[in-house]
């Protein structure tokens, strides 16, 4: 599974991207980003909610927007960015 990280995520994370190999249970965004979010520092940085508990992070699952409850699968391209917004 290949995991790309943009903007304010990489800097916290520390890579643009990285291959990783999760565990077999891991088959949604959500459960991904707790999995992510436990591997280091940077990464639970990343994966943080806010005060309030909202999550700050948006994802793509092989380049379609997806939802926590979005399946994830090996072979996958997993991209996490902030929201967007436009003027």
């Amino acid at each position: 599974m290949k995991i790309l990280y943009f903007a304010w995520l990489r800097e916290r994370v520390g890579l643009g991207e990285e291959d990783v190999t999760p565990p077999a249970d891991i088959d949604t965004v959500a459960r991904l980003v707790a999995w992510l979010g436990a591997r280091s520092s940077g990464h639970a940085a990343a994966f943080a909610p806010t005060p309030d508990g909202r999550r700050l992070v948006r994802c793509a699952v092989n380049q379609d927007f997806a939802q926590p409850n979005s399946p994830v699968a090996p072979g996958d391209e997993i991209a996490f960015f902030p929201p967007v917004t436009g003027g």
